[in-house]
């Protein structure tokens, strides 16, 4: 097969030079760089890149207004680069909403070069076959969104007290099209596992917060999992449930052990497996776009339960590996389409 195609945006020569290099002896053909959107713009058409790798943070044109270009004009798939800073990870996730693919965050030095080419590698190789089209769904932001106050409890007909989503690839245009279709008082808490570095998950709950009738938040230890509320899982820490006199509450514990490679932390398999021996049938599984297999063995512990469990199709996937795995494995009790997920959720609870 030919090697990927890459193009790569950064405004620092170094980066540039740097990146580019390990991206060749890594085995992708670098067609081109550009210092800023604008100079990206004027090459990528004619060069056609498999994939484009570009900086958040550039002058002249930055990512965003080059990323909203690109797609309008020439989808490609892109993956952001991505300063470890709060108005960083605030850029990304606006990023990732207007149709980039992923992100990695940019090496603070030398010592993380190497991880940090090997997760680029990886994502690149999983961008050549994504959806570009369907990670450009877009929704109309909630009017006078702000904190939604939860309902205080389910309606007698609910047969569903939990929604867990897991996510990754893809996954943050998902979740705005999937949450933005439930209303404020959903009879039923949900809990988001968006693969994604420690640090990022923040501004993705914040982002979420105000396009989404419900109330989005960045789980904390303790937090009670009530409906009409969404819980975002922080990103490097593990996530679980415990039950006290009032109800069910989160648990977000550090845990500073090595992952192992193709592992993440929360797990949608270890969220779903711990939802399912609390809440047991009360717990419903979703699977959303999303690279590797987390979440399959999850929904086979729910399904295992008798909760229903729900994956997203091929067709409108920015990459078909989490959703994939649980068709295959048979915990997948119904595949649907994006647009489709939430009424059937609502249906059912």
């Amino acid at each position: 097969m030919p090697p990927v195609k890459v193009f790569l945006v950064d405004d620092s020569a170094v980066v540039r030079t740097v990146i580019g290099r390990r991206l060749r002896e890594a085995g992708f053909e670098v067609l081109g760089t550009a210092m800023n959107g604008q100079q990206a713009l004027q090459k990528i058409p004619a060069l056609r890149p498999d994939v484009v790798v570009m900086d958040v943070e550039m002058p002249v044109l930055d990512g965003l207004g080059t990323l909203r270009e690109l797609m309008a004009k020439h989808p490609v798939p892109v993956i952001m680069l991505s300063a470890h800073t709060q108005a960083g990870s605030r850029a990304t996730i606006e990023a990732l909403a207007l149709g980039a693919v992923d992100f990695v965050p940019k090496p603070a030095g030398t010592a993380e070069m190497a991880a940090i080419i090997s997760e680029l590698s990886a994502k690149i190789a999983a961008a050549v076959g994504a959806s570009v089209k369907s990670s450009l769904i877009q929704v109309t932001p909630a009017r006078g969104n702000a904190f939604h106050a939860p309902v205080a409890s389910r309606t007698p007909k609910s047969r569903t007290d939990l929604v867990v989503v897991g996510c990754s690839t893809g996954g943050p245009n998902a979740l705005r099209v999937l949450l933005s279709g439930f209303p404020a008082e959903l009879p039923a808490a949900v809990v988001v596992v968006q693969h994604m570095p420690a640090g990022f998950t923040a501004s993705l709950a914040e982002h979420l917060n105000a396009v989404c009738l419900m109330e989005v938040r960045h789980a904390r230890d303790g937090d009670p999992v009530l409906p009409g509320r969404v819980l975002i899982a922080p990103a490097g820490r593990v996530f679980g449930f415990r039950t006290d006199a009032d109800g069910v509450r989160a648990v977000v514990t550090e845990d500073n052990a090595p992952l192992a490679p193709g592992t993440f932390r929360p797990s949608v398999d270890a969220v779903m497996s711990k939802a399912a021996a609390v809440y047991g049938h009360r717990v419903m599984g979703v699977l959303l776009t999303g690279m590797g297999r987390d979440g399959a063995d999850g929904m086979l512990a729910i399904r295992k339960k008798n909760g229903y469990t729900i994956a997203q199709d091929e067709s409108s996937s920015v990459v078909y590996g989490m959703p994939r795995a649980a068709v295959e494995n048979g915990s997948a009790r119904r595949v649907l389409p994006l647009l489709q997920i939430a009424a059937e959720i609502r249906q059912r609870l």
